[in-house]
């Protein structure tokens, strides 16, 4: 990023959805000689086709049918002296991509309506989480356009192959997430890690992402814990070759085990309410993990 930055090169960034694409965009954009200038965002699989013309290229007034008083400025009008950065490219409809090809090569806008093109400066990246060479062969993006815009290509690897930025990733979210609600979690347990380190991380950086959060709603303590780790993962993945449900369950048993052990015997009726009512689990759960136990205890 630090050597393109400098250039104006199109850039075209590819990964799977989450991995940080609009986040190397904006990367790129600030380390450039146009940090002064906008950085115009447009997502083409967010608009609807009959949208998507008029807001990038705009139009004058009177174009057409309920066309606004005195016209509307196009986004690549707005990223002009700056970047525009159109993410899931792959989604532009074939009827604009022509259009689009045009101005990244003259460097000229035609609004909608308008007598005559605008010339523009602007630097643009794009991005997809589609193969765009398979688009290519199947007649769904434009070949020409393709090479245009795959000057320079940036690949993000997915989050399961470069397990190693978990680490920073975390200490990240988590000083953004103790902001937002207040709060002060230190870090996460090595538990936590390990089994963070474990998962593959399907929806990659936003979901890592989405989970500390979810994580700093539940958790009490100064240090995110298994007890917090949403149902997902402990689900799917996998400590030291074993399955973490299943340690989570022993772990409970010998909370419960310990919490007995502390009564006299014989265990009465009075003895398994205190105990649900500091746990906050109802008899029944209770009485399931007592069976389970009952033959351990003392």
């Amino acid at each position: 990023m630090k050597q393109i930055a400098q250039y104006d090169s199109t850039v075209l960034i590819t990964g799977e959805s989450g991995t940080g694409k609009e986040l190397i965009a904006r990367a790129t954009h600030n380390l450039s000689n146009r940090t002064d200038a906008p950085l115009i965002s447009v997502n083409c699989a967010a608009l609807p086709e009959h949208l998507i013309e008029s807001e990038l290229f705009g139009y004058e007034e009177g174009a057409f049918t309920g066309a606004r008083k005195g016209g509307k400025p196009g986004k690549i009008i707005l990223a002009n002296h700056g970047t525009l950065f159109l993410d899931e490219i792959g989604d532009m409809p074939l009827s604009l991509q022509a259009k689009l090809l045009r101005v990244i090569q003259e460097k000229k806008v035609d609004t909608i309506g308008g007598l005559s093109p605008i010339n523009i400066d602007i630097r643009f990246i794009t991005a997809t989480n589609k193969n765009l060479q398979e688009m290519v062969k199947k007649g769904e993006f434009r070949e020409d356009l393709y090479y245009r815009i795959n000057v320079i290509p940036i690949e993000i690897p997915p989050l399961r192959k470069r397990k190693e930025d978990i680490e920073d990733l975390l200490g990240y979210f988590i000083n953004m997430v103790n902001k937002k609600f207040n709060k002060n979690i230190a870090g996460v347990s090595l538990e936590v890690m390990k089994v963070f380190k474990s998962y593959d991380w399907p929806g990659n950086v936003r979901e890592l992402q989405n989970c500390v959060e979810y994580m700093m709603n539940f958790e009490e303590s100064n240090y995110l814990t298994l007890d917090s780790l949403p149902k997902k993962l402990i689900e799917k993945s996998t400590f030291k070759g074993r399955n973490l449900k299943e340690m989570i369950k022993q772990y409970e048993l010998k909370i419960i085990k310990d919490m007995i052990d502390e009564f006299p015997q014989p265990f009465k009726e009075e003895y398994a309410r205190n105990i649900c009512q500091e746990l906050n689990i109802s008899r029944t759960s209770f009485y399931r993990k007592y069976k389970e136990i009952k033959s351990e205890l003392k």
